[in-house]
């Protein structure tokens, strides 16, 4: 049997044990931190949803059992602990194995690994006598708000035993925008997983290229897609996979995947495979038939064009504001000189009048998360002044939308929906193009589909 070569999806532990050094320099003395591992979420009846672990517990251990927590305590030393599910013969043969607290000490670095039945116990003795308490506050998920619970919980039997000496904590920080920085600027083994899985991601964009074929249906095209992320190493998409026909473009998180290909319309694809975590999100827009038509091929073009401009204007201490400005301009005069837009060319510029077609933001950091977490540091008028920094990846996304019942343009234009979607890596000097691999260029997309 032929051997496959499947890229590795795997950090080395030296990568978790530097992030967990980095994040106690941003801890107070006498202070603790908490972070949960992710739970199981039940799909119907007994039945789960594929786990996906919590992004910020998993950027710290690396560890991918669910229902586990994280505990780093900085005094006089820098300790950390973790609570997992314990062996049970029983369960991990219904349920799958399980690493145990003695492996967990060993594969992954920590100090000291305990079975989650003693959280109750020994969380609250780790509280006595600390200062502070660090934890990601106001998150939107369920667990976490549970979570929060958990830890007045745990404050309250520390406070019951206020009369025989013990202190509780008394300040209490949300310490995500601290790791949220940590996260924004990806390490070169991070930067290695995310070259990986955009290449395997491109790799299942050309396919849905050479398999499109009016007749066929959209979720076919999805599984094409998943097909060629599996055999590659890449076991789940990062996100749901966006494969919209036609006037179905039009719908920007479009996921039904169900109706039939026609001739003679664009197929847009907004797909990403997610390897050791780290996502790729590329958006490709292609003519079913293979063949660009006239009006097609003018708004096609007019869109690549804005992607490469604003691409090359990416360096250090740039910002998503100015990008966006490039690209609003040059769409706004784009669409006058198609006579899209009308009016005074200088006005419509001014009021970004593009907006009416371009209905979504240029870009987005990316990374564990497919809308990765760091502050765009946004004023008052939503504007995204944060500058770039080498190390950040985000995507740059430029489209056009013309609904198919919008009456006040040419009949040639309408139900055409455009996105062209590259993630790039700012460094040092300006950027590298991640998306290497995934045809772009109306030459390469035709030929390849002629094939």
């Amino acid at each position: 049997m032929k051997k496959t070569h499947l890229p590795s999806s795997h950090l080395p532990l030296s990568e978790f044990t530097a992030r967990r050094k980095r994040f106690f320099t941003s801890m107070p003395q006498n202070s603790l931190a908490l972070f949960p591992a992710a739970v199981e979420l039940t799909r119907s009846n007994d039945t789960e949803y594929a786990f996906c672990q919590n992004k910020n517990f998993f950027y710290l251990t690396g560890f991918t059992e669910p229902d586990a927590i994280l505990v780093l305590i900085k005094d006089k030393s820098n300790k950390v602990v973790l609570f997992s599910r314990a062996k049970d013969a029983l369960q991990e043969v219904w349920q799958g194995r399980r690493i145990g607290q003695t492996l967990a000490v060993k594969n992954y670095g920590v100090d000291e690994c305990f079975a989650l039945e003693e959280q109750h116990e020994l969380i609250p003795e780790f509280m006595t006598g600390k200062s502070t308490i660090l934890y990601c506050m106001a998150a939107k998920e369920p667990v976490s708000q549970s979570f929060e619970a958990k830890i007045f919980e745990w404050l309250s039997t520390v406070k019951a035993k206020s009369r025989l000496g013990k202190k509780a904590p008394t300040t209490f920080v949300d310490c995500s925008h601290a790791i949220h920085e940590l996260r924004l600027i990806k390490s070169k083994a991070e930067l290695a997983l995310m070259r990986k899985v955009n290449q395997i991601s491109g790799l299942a964009h050309q396919r849905a290229m050479k398999q499109s074929e009016f007749g066929k249906f959209e979720y076919q095209i999805e599984a094409e897609i998943l097909h060629e992320f599996a055999i590659n190493g890449a076991r789940f998409p990062a996100y749901a996979s966006i494969v919209a026909g036609g006037n179905n473009g039009n719908i920007l998180h479009y996921t039904e995947n169900a109706d039939p290909l026609k001739n003679k319309e664009l197929l847009l694809i907004d797909a990403g495979a997610e390897l050791g975590g780290y996502a790729a999100d590329i958006t490709r827009t292609f003519p079913i038939n293979g063949r660009f038509s006239a009006a097609q091929k003018t708004l096609y073009q007019l869109v690549l064009d804005a992607q490469k401009l604003c691409i090359n204007a990416i360096k250090p201490e740039s910002t998503l504001t100015h990008l966006n400005e490039i690209a609003s301009g040059f769409l706004t005069e784009g669409l006058f000189n198609l006579r899209i837009l009308k009016g005074n060319l200088n006005t419509l510029i001014k009021e970004k009048a593009s907006k009416k077609y371009f209905i979504h933001g240029l870009g987005h950091w990316l990374g564990l998360d497919v809308h990765d977490v760091g502050d765009y540091q946004s004023n008052e008028k939503r504007e995204q002044m944060r500058e770039f920094k080498a190390g950040m990846v985000l995507t740059i996304e430029p489209g056009l939308y013309i609904p198919a019942d919008d009456l006040s343009v040419e009949a040639k234009w309408r139900g055409i929906a455009i996105r062209i979607e590259d993630n790039i890596l700012v460094t040092k000097t300006g950027f590298e193009n991640l998306t290497v691999n995934a045809p772009k260029e109306v030459k390469e997309i035709e030929a390849l589909m002629a094939k």
